[in-house]
């Protein structure tokens, strides 16, 4: 059923509803296709074979598949293969970058450690400042709660 040159329509998967025939049997249910869809490896199960068949030898050539499938007024997928550009590679660094980095590195956690110990002292400061002149103003309120009486607002009466 699924031989060389079998015309079938893709029925999963991107390529779904496009025809393609087969170049390749793999495996007992993988084949090789190629037409409308990617020429790549496919499950038979996604495969709808139909009635008709090409006369193509076995991994034939895309060129090939193009030729037959004009004679059968179908279209193929005509894709340009990607220019091959040079992978960037990472330059290592010299051991005098290395030792700079590690001094940038340790003049940082310096700073870091100045500037916090810089705003605990501060920090402390305040709070020491905030208790001082907490204190004589708490006091003068306490004094003047307890020489003024309790007016409830809704009578205007003493409490």
């Amino acid at each position: 059923m699924f031989e060389v040159g079998r015309l079938c329509v893709k029925i999963a998967g991107r390529d779904a509803g496009k025809k393609c025939v087969i170049i390749d049997v793999l495996e007992s249910n993988h084949v090789l296709i190629d037409g409308e869809t990617r020429r790549r490896k496919c499950n038979v199960v996604h495969l709808e074979p139909l009635d008709e068949t090409i006369d193509i030898s076995k991994k034939a050539s895309h060129e090939s598949v193009i030729a037959e499938f004009k004679k059968l007024k179908l279209n193929t997928r005509e894709t340009k293969p990607k220019q091959k550009t040079e992978r960037p590679r990472r330059k290592r660094k010299t051991p005098e970058q290395l030792r700079e980095q590690r001094e940038k590195k340790k003049e940082g956690r310096k700073k870091s450690k100045e500037v916090l110990n810089d705003v605990k002292n501060a920090g402390i400061e305040k709070k020491v400042e905030k208790e001082v002149k907490a204190k004589p103003a708490e006091e003068k309120e306490a004094k003047v709660k307890a020489a003024k009486p309790k007016v409830n607002p809704d009578k205007k009466t003493s409490i």
